[in-house]
């Protein structure tokens, strides 16, 4: 699995991170095809809201990667709807510190919390707010643990849905991988207008099998910063990727992501010849424009070296990018970038475990010494 032998993932404490990686195209096939039987019964909750109300905001809500999950969705659903459904993505870390900004009275809400325990305090307190100050509240929980309190607390509430990813989504690594897809994928199937496309699931399981050695490539360089940049739902998507650097070599690689046309604007700055540069490619032809200009920029300036990942085959970018990782093979295009996010985020995973590797760092628990745990300690929430 990803060129590491059994006793490799045992020694280096990687068991749980790496498989919960490289079974996402198995999960997510047999969690859209068992979401797909109930959508309707899932999409009638939802739209009976709509129905009873002139407008209706939408805010996705969630910690870390949790929240990282509402920000790569919300562009892709705006785009849809236009009017009517205002799609927000919310941390639940800005709704418990500043309600007032956030929640209001008398603007009819659906809070979707993405939560892989169900536990983090911030996650229940953004709730409770929500019930204490919004008139006309309803909640969809997507979470991974069904004995979570987030899970427990929906149950006989009319005004609540509760959506359970597969058992094995549920991550017994540090980071999450599976659980943020899943719950992703979730959100997509009942939110979006457009069905979801299971020529992903088909590209995911080819990906899986044939990245490794690109990555492996890349870590030959053996590069002290990473940047990702994309635009759109994948600039958000950027954060994730960063984070999961960040995460699983306990800070060691600095990583950052910035959108690809907002990078000039001073974050260019964190470049050294120690770095590479990830470019999340839209497949936008419009929104592509401006990220093979960043990547023109990045590979003249001679200073770093440079991964660009794009749906499907492009000789302009293979002949100016370091490594180039194509992603879709099937040659169905697809409708959107939430397709490629899925599949570009494969990448970053793989890429933050074989580094954590190779820095000698335990992936499965990168912070032994508890400075950053799996399930947020150490919060006190307030009483509004």
């Amino acid at each position: 699995m990803f060129n590491l032998s059994e006793e490799n993932l045992i020694e280096m404490k990687a068991v749980h991170t790496s498989k919960e990686i490289y079974q996402q195209p198995e999960v997510w096939k047999g969690f859209v095809e068992s979401l797909t039987l109930v959508k309707d019964e899932l999409r009638g909750f939802v739209q009976s809201i709509y129905d009873k109300h002139g407008q209706v905001r939408v805010i996705f809500t969630g910690a870390g990667t949790s929240a990282f999950a509402g920000d790569t969705l919300v562009p892709i659903l705006k785009d849809q709807y236009k009017e009517k459904v205002l799609f927000e993505a919310i941390a639940t870390t800005d709704i418990v510190s500043n309600p007032d900004q956030y929640l209001f009275e008398d603007a009819p809400t659906i809070l979707v919390s993405f939560a892989r325990s169900g536990n983090s305090p911030e996650s229940m307190a953004a709730v409770k707010l929500g019930e204490q100050i919004v008139n006309d509240f309803y909640q969809v929980n997507i979470t991974c643990n069904k004995d979570g309190q987030l899970a427990q607390n929906s149950k006989n509430n009319e005004k609540s849905l509760v959506i359970l990813t597969p058992e094995e989504a549920h991550d017994q690594g540090f980071a999450m991988t599976s659980s943020y897809t899943s719950m992703m994928i979730a959100a997509y199937i009942l939110f979006a207008k457009e069905e979801f496309d299971s020529n992903v699931t088909i590209n995911a399981g080819s990906l899986v099998e044939r990245i490794t050695d690109t990555i492996d490539h890349v870590l030959d360089f053996d590069f002290d910063r990473i940047v990702y940049l994309g635009s759109g739902s994948l600039g958000q998507l950027a954060h994730e990727a960063a984070l999961k650097m960040l995460e699983l070599t306990a800070g060691k690689v600095v990583a950052v992501h910035e959108s690809s046309l907002g990078f000039r604007h001073g974050p260019k700055s964190i470049l050294t010849d120690k770095s590479v540069v990830t470019l999340f490619m839209s497949s936008n032809p419009y929104t592509r424009k401006y990220d093979l200009d960043i990547l023109r920029e990045l590979v003249a300036d001679g200073k770093v070296k440079v991964v660009a990942l794009t749906e499907s085959r492009d000789e302009e970018v293979e002949k100016i990018a370091n490594w180039t990782i194509t992603v879709n093979e099937t040659g169905n295009k697809f409708t959107n970038d939430f397709s490629l996010a899925l599949l570009y985020i494969i990448f970053a995973q793989v890429l933050s475990l074989k580094k954590s590797i190779q820095l000698g760092i335990t992936p499965d628990n990168p912070s032994p010494d508890g400075l950053v745990n799996r399930v947020v300690k150490g919060v006190t929430i307030y009483e509004k």
